[in-house]
């Protein structure tokens, strides 16, 4: 008897360990996009890759931080993006690449998307687009205190809008471009006339944004996107799942496809 019990203490401990082994191995959504991004640190990326990248615009931000700023412009160059690191830091910051130290820190992070649009537009004005005012970032910050930011690109021709609240479609809210929520994507407007054209968009870990290094590289992206003439029609149907607090899934997926882009 003794000896069947401690055979059956020794298999309760197998099946205990083999099960939290086999949970670890199975992460659910409820980790995040976190688990899609393991092993970033050590990741390079191949000109294939960069080029890919490019394409699937700002969401494949995140693939690109292992690298220091001057390996990841030489990518952008030989990937033959329009807009490179060097043009973004000398239109956005007001410095050459070469001035710059490999982390990408030159002292300017934006916090909020008015400032992250004053960037963008010098960067799209200084390559030709003529009404590159017309351009801003925009995010919907609802899982922000979860740590996810959902950002979009977007073409808005007014820079005074008349808007319906997102929280409550009773309520007519209007907005100025020195406004923080004139910063947020916005269908139509009261009249139900047209408002955006989304150009591109992501959901992104906040901890994937917070460097000058990480913002720089989604500038250039963002612009590139610009120049690339890209749409994303799918934006309307995410942004409700975002607010409805689907937010991790949306982030997973898009990620997911980043990643088969890219060939990760």
């Amino acid at each position: 008897m003794k000896k069947l019990f401690i055979i059956v203490i020794c298999l309760f401990f197998t099946f205990a360990c083999a099960s939290q082994s086999s949970n670890r191995q199975k992460p659910g959504v409820e980790h995040g996009a976190s688990s899609e991004l393991i092993g970033l640190k050590n990741l390079v990326l191949s000109p294939f890759q960069i080029a890919a990248g490019l394409l699937e615009g700002i969401a494949s931000l995140p693939y690109y931080l292992s690298g220091g700023v001057h390996e990841i412009n030489k990518g952008f160059i030989k990937a033959q993006a329009q807009i490179t690191l060097d043009d973004t830091y000398e239109s956005a910051y007001g410095k050459r690449l070469s001035q710059v130290p490999g982390s990408g820190e030159t002292g300017e992070v934006f916090r909020r998307m008015k400032h992250a649009t004053n960037y963008f537009q010098k960067v799209l004005k200084s390559h030709g687009v003529h009404d590159a005012q017309r351009y801003f970032l925009t995010s919907i910050d609802t899982a922000s205190s979860n740590g996810y930011t959902l950002f979009a690109v977007v073409r808005r021709d007014f820079d005074s809008i008349s808007v319906r609240d997102k929280s409550d479609n009773s309520l007519i809210r209007d907005f100025h471009k020195s406004d923080r929520l004139f910063y947020e994507p916005f269908r139509h407007d009261v009249n139900e006339n047209s408002l955006d054209t989304i150009i591109d968009w992501a959901g992104i870990p906040k901890e994937y944004i917070e460097t000058q290094k990480a913002q720089a590289i989604f500038i250039t992206m963002a612009a590139n996107s610009v120049l690339n003439a890209k749409r994303s029609n799918d934006y309307w149907q995410v942004e409700k799942r975002w607010i409805a607090g689907d937010y991790k899934e949306v982030t997973e997926q898009k990620m997911s496809r980043v990643r088969s882009k890219m060939n990760l």
